[in-house]
């Protein structure tokens, strides 16, 4: 039987979810777990990976065994089990053939800047003193809606076919001392998020010009867009599936 899991979790200690050599992923801490409960050794498959540091509200990931549970029940040892900055959140019987990772159609995330110095978001967000005209950056990020070649913001050494995505949303909102970056596609690429984010500063700080935005997207060269912003102010917040994937029909 195949199961979909929803996972969440705080990044900060772990080297991304997938499972490294020298480093500890959260996916290595999940299995490890999994196959003490279930007493059977189990490989789990999520629906994308994260960096070091990336945190997450919504990510899925799905396995395999014959062993009978109850899902409610499993959850609950489970998140016992588990340490406290990862959580299991919902578990849900999928067809035999579905995918956590090729049968995601959007995934969201989420980049949180505080303009104020703030210790009780340290680790959570990005402090970014600088003046930042959000009506400015708001407007370079409606030129990434659609579908877009975005090599200029994927890191260079990287396993891809391609290098295209399609955006359906990518908007700023300021809340207070609070500056959120939302953006949703069919998939990003390695580093993506964090490269588009630190570009649309330096369109709000007023270093390039909404031209020079839409040069660098067209130019597909990593070397033009700006910095990689720190890894603490992301979260992966959301991953969509078709109604065909889970054997109650319903889609999350």
């Amino acid at each position: 039987m195949r199961y979909f899991f929803e996972i969440m979790y705080d990044g900060t200690h772990y080297s991304g979810w997938q499972n490294q050599i020298n480093a500890v992923g959260v996916q290595q801490i999940v299995e490890e777990s999994l196959s003490k409960l279930l007493r059977e050794e189990i490989t789990i498959v999520g629906s994308g990976r994260t960096d070091a540091g990336v945190h997450c509200k919504q990510q899925f990931f799905h396995l395999d065994t014959e062993k009978k549970f109850e899902p409610e029940d499993l959850i609950i040892r489970l998140n016992s089990f588990l340490p406290k900055d990862i959580a299991i959140a919902s578990i849900r019987p999928v067809r035999p053939d579905a995918h956590a990772r090729y049968d995601a159609r959007e995934r969201s995330y989420q980049y949180l800047i505080t303009t104020k110095k703030n210790p009780l978001l340290t680790g959570h967000a990005f402090y970014f003193f600088r003046n930042a005209d959000v009506e400015l950056m708001n407007h370079a990020a409606s030129l990434l809606l659609g579908e877009h070649d975005f090599a200029s913001f994927s890191k260079v050494k990287t396993d891809v076919n391609h290098f295209r995505c399609t955006i359906k949303n990518a908007l700023w909102i300021r809340k207070g001392d609070l500056l959120i970056f939302q953006i949703t596609a069919n998939r990003f690429l390695r580093g993506m998020v964090r490269a588009v984010v630190g570009t649309l500063l330096d369109v709000g700080a007023q270093k390039i010009s909404i031209k020079e935005f839409q040069s660098i997207i067209q130019s597909k060269d990593r070397k033009k867009a700006g910095m990689n912003v720190p890894a603490e102010g992301l979260y992966l917040t959301k991953v969509k599936y078709p109604a065909g994937v889970f054997l109650s029909g319903d889609s999350l």
